[in-house]
């Protein structure tokens, strides 16, 4: 029996090639997928890495193996996977490890009409699956053709966002060396846009940076690059480019929180009075701003399978992370770095000859926040006990454990969460002013830092 207890995570396969993920452990995982999925026909596809052609033809030995037909679609951002599965209604397959480190790849899973496969909707039963083996399959072995998508992909995101009146614009993007590079060229051809390019070349060594734009230091790059070029907006793409963070004109990294408020706004105006999904680590502007245009805001967990979830109880039109994640009910309740790209150039393109991108999302910005603050404890219970014990006899706070610790006055609240995976906490801060900010955010961390 094989042992994926180290790579088989919360909501995907990830590990390191070759010690952890092999050919062997992909066409095993293939061959589960299918004996869980029991689908007919699946398709794959990867991103720029060395090991993803070879992880990608092995996952689709061990499909074919149990009988399934398997499209190859090679090259593709996850996002167009999702677009895959949902476009032509079967089970999705993305070998990518998205922003990890070279020598990482991985595997994400999704159901026909990019239904998410997490550990409680089937990847637990895919895990015991491939552990334990399957018997000799005794029927016909399944085809493999291959199928590009790129170009369906692109006339698919143009039909949800018209950018072809849009006043001309001048961007820089900033791809990481990852799929952005692949992807944006065909997706902003002949808009009206003035296009910089920056590490748009596929390589999975990731040379320049990491493809991680959540991090402020990879974005140091595209913020001199905008500054320099005197570009309208900067845009940054994670390595698999399902995430998409945002900088202004003036340099200055917007907040996810206003790319969620502004696409929400937008959505709404074609929806109106829809929920809105927000994780809990939102901006309360968000859920202010959904109000105040007609919506009704719906507070979640954080992580994609709570968010897609929510949506389909609620029928959202969007939903938005603070980690860069954005949620599309017309796109299969996927979540699409590029659709909310296209989204943020839509905004600025229709606004006035002159006019910002900052001034465009300062009526979207209203607080100040801390950002995600790690800290490493070994007693996480413990920690958090201790913070609690501190606020909560306070008249005026209220706490709630939806997720970790939320706690709210009237002019601050902080979430602290523990990790999955690591011996951390996670603090985020907001507040109406920063020395309020700075106050709250300094007796937490004495807190739990001891």
């Amino acid at each position: 029996m094989r042992d994926l207890s180290k790579i088989v995570k919360a909501y995907d396969i990830r590990g390191v090639v070759p010690d952890e993920l092999d050919a062997d452990t992909a066409k095993a995982i293939g061959a589960a997928f299918i004996a869980f999925t029991k689908a007919p026909k699946i398709v794959i596809a990867h991103d720029m890495r060395e090991s993803s052609v070879p992880l990608a033809q092995a996952f689709a030995d061990g499909a074919t193996s149990q009988g399934a037909d398997v499209v190859l679609a090679g090259l593709a951002s996850t996002d167009m996977i999702y677009f895959a599965a949902g476009s032509l209604d079967i089970p999705g397959v993305m070998l990518t490890a998205s922003h990890n480190p070279a020598q990482y790849n991985g595997i994400k899973l999704c159901l026909a009409g990019a239904k998410p496969v997490g550990q409680e909707t089937g990847l637990a039963e895919i895990r015991a699956l491939a552990e334990n083996g399957l018997p000799a399959f005794d029927g016909v072995p399944g085809t493999i053709t291959e199928h590009d998508l790129v170009d369906d992909y692109t006339v698919f995101l143009r039909e949800l966002v018209d950018l072809t009146n849009i006043r001309p614009l001048h961007v820089v993007v900033d791809a990481g060396n990852g799929m952005g590079g692949y992807t944006v060229p065909h997706v902003l051809k002949n808009l009206p846009l003035e296009v910089v390019p920056m590490f748009f070349e596929l390589d999975g060594n990731f040379p320049n940076h990491e493809a991680n734009p959540i991090d402020p230091k990879n974005l140091v790059d595209l913020q001199a690059k905008v500054l320099q070029t005197k570009a309208d907006v900067g845009l940054a793409f994670d390595g698999d480019a399902d995430r998409c963070f945002v900088v202004d004109e003036r340099g200055a990294i917007v907040s996810p929180s206003v790319i969620t408020a502004l696409v929400a706004v937008r959505e709404l105006k074609k929806s109106p009075g829809s929920a809105i999904i927000h994780n809990l680590i939102t901006s309360k502007a968000v859920a202010e701003i959904v109000r105040e245009h007609g919506g009704t805001p719906v507070r979640s967990r954080v992580g994609h399978s709570f968010i897609k979830a929510m949506m389909g109880e609620t029928n959202a039109v969007f939903g938005g992370e603070h980690s860069g994640h954005f949620y599309f009910r017309d796109f299969w309740r996927a979540d699409s770095g590029m659709l909310a790209a296209l989204h943020v150039l839509a905004a600025l393109g229709e606004t006035a000859e002159g006019t910002t991108l900052s001034h465009l999302l300062a009526e979207y910005s209203r607080y100040v926040a801390s950002g995600e603050i790690n800290s490493t404890v070994d007693d996480q219970g413990g920690a958090i006990a201790a913070v609690r014990a501190k606020y909560a006899g306070a008249s005026d706070v209220t706490i709630d454990d939806l997720d970790g610790m939320t706690v709210t006055a009237p002019t601050w609240w902080f979430n602290l969460r523990p990790s999955n995976t690591e011996p951390l906490l996670r603090l985020n801060v907001e507040a109406d002013d920063q020395p309020t900010l700075d106050r709250v955010r300094d007796e937490v961390l004495a807190i739990i830092r001891g």
